[in-house]
């Protein structure tokens, strides 16, 4: 059973005696995977649940956050009925619907709809300042922290280094810590870099660039140029400089975006809800993060998505003239 489908009646009260409108008589509560707690992806599940929760004594919907692996464990756990919303990169977004990649064995998760994306997210490479790398090339040998399994960072960073010619055992060690691990293994010297998909500023490439003098590593190349020509939801993209300590200059980059996604089985109503609740008060829901101050909703409700719109979104969408 879904978490949107549990409903509980009101304490102290039997079926035949609740009175009054059903919102008072029973509650539903939904739940949105998001990532590890030092995250923007934890940030934007907590942002849109404290919105939508403001008013739940008149739709009745409960909102929760919970913290996972990231983006395909979160499209799994949806495709399985057990969470009802997942934050996930475009990239994963698209293969999860087509049954690529990681999803291959599973096959397609047709069931999948788009809600709206967020914040673009640049991959990010942070290395030790002593190792001295400048592109990513210089991570050959090195030992890196390449995303635990069920990660979106994990995903796309196996499709640069399979399209580099590259596999895992071109690095010395390739860890699988999680993004709440990585910055202060990379301080104590347990790796020498780490690749991480990630809206700025962030406070998991902050922690690092302050406590060690780690740098910025661009990642460039034909690699990258092949994936951006040929992949719908890669850009180009740069890391400003001056973002973070000891690291003055821009960083150039490539990246997805953010996405909300959810299940075709999730009730029209709730989606609906779960959206208005975020754009009635787009305001508030900028301020949350800094990573969202440059958000633009029209935008929101159609880049990045690859799968169709869940019918509930696309109702309070056409409601405001964006669709």
């Amino acid at each position: 059973m879904t978490p949107t489908a549990r409903l509980v009646a009101a304490a102290g009260l039997g079926a035949a005696l609740i009175v009054g409108p059903a919102a008072h008589a029973q509650q539903k509560f939904v739940t949105i995977g998001t990532g590890g707690v030092t995250g923007v992806y934890y940030a934007v599940g907590g942002a849109i649940c404290r919105l939508v929760n403001k008013d739940r004594k008149s739709h009745g919907i409960r909102c929760s956050v919970e913290s996972t692996g990231g983006s395909a464990f979160n499209v799994n756990t949806i495709r399985a009925g057990e969470l009802d919303f997942g934050l996930t990169q475009s990239d994963v977004q698209y293969n999860g619907l087509k049954g690529l990649a990681s999803f291959k064995e599973a096959g397609p998760f047709e069931d999948m709809r788009a809600v709206f994306s967020v914040h673009p997210e640049p991959f990010t490479v942070l290395a030790r300042k002593e190792i001295a790398a400048k592109t990513f090339d210089d991570l050959k040998g090195k030992r890196v922290n390449v995303g635990n399994p069920g990660s979106g960072t994990r995903n796309s960073l196996e499709e640069l280094i399979a399209t580099m010619g590259w596999t895992l055992k071109d690095f010395s060690l390739a860890s699988e810590l999680k993004a709440d691990e990585h910055g202060p293994a990379l301080c104590d010297n347990k790796i020498d870099a780490f690749f991480y998909g990630v809206g700025h500023p962030s406070a998991n490439i902050q922690d690092p660039t302050t406590t060690c003098g780690a740098k910025l590593v661009a990642i460039t190349g034909p690699a990258v140029d092949k994936l951006v020509g040929e992949k719908p939801y890669y850009a180009k993209a740069t890391i400003k400089g001056g973002l973070y300590a000891g690291n003055a200059e821009p960083t150039e980059t490539y990246g997805v975006l953010a996405t909300v996604v959810t299940s075709a089985k999730t009730p029209d109503e709730v989606v609906y809800q779960i959206v208005k609740g975020t754009f009635e008060n787009f305001n508030e829901f900028k301020s949350l993060h800094p990573a969202f101050a440059n958000l633009d909703p029209a935008k929101m409700v159609k880049d990045g998505l690859s799968a169709p719109l869940h019918p509930g979104a696309e109702k309070y969408y056409k409601e405001k003239g964006w669709l």
